[in-house]
């Protein structure tokens, strides 16, 4: 993992108060299969640093860009790319098996509209995203923190809110989707009271693939709630 190391942000993304993060780290093995696609496929991997992405050298001019905060195990992401290849996806996660089993996945189906980023979306947001420049974002069962001492590592929080806003374009979307009806109720209460934003409860979109995530909380018995939001010009 040594040579990978400045794939990585390290350091606070200004956002949260320091110390705080909206994720777990986790000490998983990676296979050799996702530890080959790091080299295969690293022309698809993006670093991180201070320089704005350009959209339009990395994606095409004019194509749409939809950042994913947090894929997984990458099937879903690779799913939604494989049926809308117009629309770039910059798929951000801070778990290296993950990482590793998306660019496999990549290259098993010889996807192209696709950039991976192993690393915190805040710290991207904040220092590699210029203002007004992503078509949509999307956040499927982002860890819920379900004790109240923690409710303040959710990505869903007034300063997010306000960054995610600033970031994307005046047509742009944020779409969540959670299996915790208390975070669904949280979520739906913080997007009310900021006047930037409108929307709620949606029906569960067609295309939206089931994540395993998805599928282990149906099993628990959870419903899903599905929520698309919208920016309006603050006043």
């Amino acid at each position: 993992m040594t040579e990978r190391a400045d794939l990585r942000a390290h350091g606070p993304s200004g956002i949260l108060r320091p110390g705080i993060r909206t994720y777990k780290p986790r000490r998983t093995r990676i296979t050799e299969r996702q530890e080959r696609a790091f080299t295969e496929q690293a022309p698809f991997l993006l670093p991180v640093d201070n320089t704005p992405i350009d959209f339009a050298a990395t994606w095409g001019v004019g194509v749409p860009v939809v950042l994913e905060i947090g894929f997984g195990d990458g099937l879903a992401t690779a799913s939604m790319a494989a049926t809308d290849p117009s629309t770039g996806i910059l798929a951000i996660d801070v778990h290296t098996p993950g990482v590793g089993g998306l660019l496999a996945s990549l290259g098993d189906a010889s996807l192209e509209n696709v950039r991976v980023m192993e690393a915190d979306a805040l710290v991207v947001l904040t220092r590699m995203i210029d203002p007004g420049s992503l078509h949509g974002v999307r956040t499927y069962f982002p860890d819920p923190w379900p004790k109240a001492r923690h409710h303040k590592r959710r990505i869903v929080q007034p300063d997010v809110l306000d960054l995610i806003h600033s970031r994307l374009r005046s047509d742009g979307f944020w779409h969540i989707a959670t299996d915790w009806a208390e975070y669904a109720d949280a979520i739906q209460s913080c997007f009310g009271e900021h006047t930037g934003w409108t929307g709620g409860v949606v029906p569960r979109p067609p295309w939206r693939p089931v994540t395993r995530y998805e599928r282990r909380a149906l099993l628990e018995g959870r419903s899903i709630t599905d929520l698309v939001f919208h920016p309006v010009e603050v006043a």
